[in-house]
C-alpha cells in the first residue's frame, strides 16, 4: 500500500476511526494502556508491544506527533483510513459487525491485530487484481472475504494466533516474575558486585499469582543464602558467573550483551538483565521451560480447526493466518529451519484440508515492513492437490514467494 505524508486527510481519518470505534470507549482503552504500559518494567514493555496500535493512534491524535509520523506511523494510518472507507460502504448489519470487531479488540488482553490483518488482507488481494467482497461482514458468511479474479471466486479467512498459545512458558508470566525479582536485585547487586547469570528450567503454566509467588520466594531466598543452585522436580536455578567472549570486551557491553545473550541462549531463551550503573555489576536472568516452543504446530493445529470450522468447501479456501507475539528472531528461525513450513506442509494432507487451496502466514515484521520482513508481506504455501491450484486466475494469492 503507498504510504502518503501525514497531513489534514489523516487527521480526518483518525477522527472517523475514533468516531467508529466510539469515543468514550477509545478514552477508557487509551488511559488503561497507559498505566498497563508504564516505562521501566518489564511487562510495561510487553503492553507496549502487544497494544501498539493503539498507542500509536492515541499518540498521533496530537498534532505534533502527526506531523512527525514515521514510516510505520503512516502505515497504520493508512490502514485505520481502510477501515473508516470499509465501515461508510457497509450496510447497517455490516457497520454493526465492524463495532462488535471494535469492541473485542478494545477489551483485555485483545488488540486490534484482528481488524487490521483483515483490511490489510483485503488490500494486498485488491493490489493483486482480485475483486474484493466482505462477505463476513456483509452477510454473516463464515469466511471473511470472497475474492475473484478470472472467473475464479475464492473464500478467505483472516485467523490471527498468538505465539503465546505455542510457549509453555508465556512471556507475559515471564515478565511478570522478573518485575517481581528486580528491585531485590538492585539491592543484591550493590552488596555483591560482579557480573552473574541465573539459569532457570521453570515449570509450563507459571500464570496463577501462587505459582509466580512461590518462585520469586526462591529466587530471593538462594540469593539471602548465596546459594549456588537450588532445584526441585518442578523448576532448577544455577546462579554462576558471568562469562561471555566477546561481550564483556564490548566497548559499550551493556548494548553489546542482549545480542550475545540470544545467540548463545537461543531464540526460545527469556532473559533479563538487571545492571547497576554505579558499580558496572551485571545480573543475568536466563530461563526455559521444561520442553520446546510448539508455535508451528499451534499453527497447524488452528489450521485445522478453521478449515472445518470457516471453509464451505464448495469453492477454493484461503487461510490467511496473522501469527502475533512473536519476536523478528523467532520469526526468522520459523522460516530458516522450515519448522513451519513443515507443520503447514503436513496439514496440507489431512482429509480438512481438501477445503484449503493455499495457507498464508504473515507477521507484525510484515505489517510494519521492518528489515526481517518476507517478500510480498506473507509467505504462502500453495496446497498441490487442490483442484484450483494450478488456475491462472488464483496465481497472485497462492504462488510462493
Amino acid at each position: 500500500m503507498p504510504l502518503a505524508e501525514p497531513n489534514r486527510a489523516d487527521a480526518s481519518a483518525l477522527s472517523a476511526f475514533v468516531a467508529l470505534a466510539g469515543p468514550s470507549l477509545w478514552r477508557r482503552r487509551l488511559l488503561d494502556l497507559g498505566a498497563r504500559a508504564q516505562p521501566g518494567t518489564l511487562a510495561g514493555r510487553a503492553a507496549q508491544q502487544r497494544h501498539i496500535l493503539e498507542l500509536i493512534l492515541g499518540r498521533l491524535d496530537r498534532p505534533e506527533a502527526m506531523a512527525k509520523a514515521g514510516r510505520a506511523e503512516r502505515l497504520v494510518l493508512g490502514f485505520a483510513r481502510e477501515v473508516t472507507d470499509l465501515a461508510k460502504s457497509l450496510p447497517d448489519t455490516g457497520r454493526k459487525r465492524l463495532k462488535s470487531m471494535f469492541a473485542e479488540g478494545l477489551a483485555g488482553e485483545a488488540n486490534l491485530l484482528p481488524l487490521f490483518h483483515l483490511v490489510r488482507t483485503a488490500s494486498l488481494l485488491r493490489a493483486r487484481g482480485f475483486e474484493v467482497r466482505f462477505e463476513g461482514l456483509i452477510d454473516g458468511a463464515r469466511h471473511d472475504l470472497l475474492i475473484e479474479r478470472g472467473g475464479t471466486a475464492t473464500e478467505v479467512v483472516c485467523e490471527t494466533v498468538s505465539a503465546e498459545e505455542g510457549r509453555p512458558l508465556h512471556r507475559g508470566h515471564w515478565a511478570t516474575l522478573v518485575d517481581r525479582v528486580n528491585p531485590e536485585l538492585q539491592t543484591w547487586l550493590a552488596a555483591h558486585p560482579g557480573r552473574y547469570i541465573l539459569k532457570m528450567t521453570l515449570p509450563e503454566g507459571v500464570s496463577d499469582q501462587t505459582r509466580l509467588a512461590e518462585l520469586h520466594a526462591r529466587i530471593s531466598t538462594m540469593l539471602a543464602n548465596e546459594r549456588r543452585q537450588d532445584s526441585s522436580a518442578e523448576a532448577v536455578f544455577k546462579l554462576d558467573p558471568l562469562v561471555l567472549a566477546g561481550a564483556q570486551a564490548a566497548s559499550d557491553p551493556q548494548r553489546a550483551l542482549p545480542a550475545r545473550l540470544r545467540q548463545v541462549f537461543g531464540v526460545e531463551a527469556h532473559l533479563a538483565v538487571t545492571a547497576d550503573p554505579a558499580s558496572g555489576s551485571i545480573f543475568v536472568m536466563a530461563a526455559r521451560a521444561g520442553r520446546e516452543n510448539a508455535i508451528s504446530q499451534v499453527v497447524a493445529k488452528r489450521l485445522a480447526s478453521t478449515a472445518e470450522a470457516r471453509l464451505s468447501g464448495s469453492q477454493p479456501g484461503i487461510l490467511a493466518v496473522f501469527l502475533d507475539d512473536l519476536e523478528a528472531a523467532e520469526w526468522h528461525s520459523l522460516r530458516d529451519t522450515l519448522e513451519l513450513e513443515g507443520a503447514v506442509r503436513r496439514f496440507l494432507t489431512v482429509p480438512v484440508a481438501k477445503r484449503v487451496v493455499a495457507v498464508t502466514c504473515t507477521t507484525r515484521q510484515e505489517f510494519f515492513g521492518a528489515g526481517t520482513s518476507v517478500p510480498e508481506g506473507e509467505l504462502r504455501f500453495r496446497n498441490p492437490g487442490h483442484p484450483a491450484a494450478k488456475l491462472a486466475g488464483l496465481e497472485p494469492a497462492i504462488s510462493s514467494n
